[in-house]
């Protein structure tokens, strides 16, 4: 399944992804990419939701894989080292690909 993440990850809207994401679990759906093409404002909650919803899906046998970060979004994930924590593509096809 392909999330296409809101333009501002921050505190705002971190709520409503992780019910959305949450509502995703329960219909079985735990392969999960974030198309972050259009996302070029993080908070400190948004980057914890993305590590949060990243534990659940695990938890449920899953996993979340980022694709289309914008230049500033692949530097924040640089300097907070989630790129270390996520698998991290430049395209959804890759994303998705992956999970074959």
């Amino acid at each position: 399944m392909v999330a296409h993440m809101p333009d501002e990850l921050t505190e705002e809207h971190v709520d409503d992804l992780i019910q959305a994401i949450d509502d995703a679990i329960d219909d079985g759906h735990t392969q999960i990419v974030a198309q972050m093409d259009r996302t070029d404002l993080y908070d400190s909650t948004g980057l914890t939701a993305l590590v949060d919803i990243q534990e659940k899906l695990r938890a449920a046998g899953g996993n979340l894989k980022i694709s289309g970060l914008v230049d500033s979004g692949a530097q924040i994930l640089r300097v907070t080292r989630l790129d270390q924590q996520f698998d991290v593509f430049e395209s959804v096809i890759d994303a998705v690909s992956s999970y074959q």
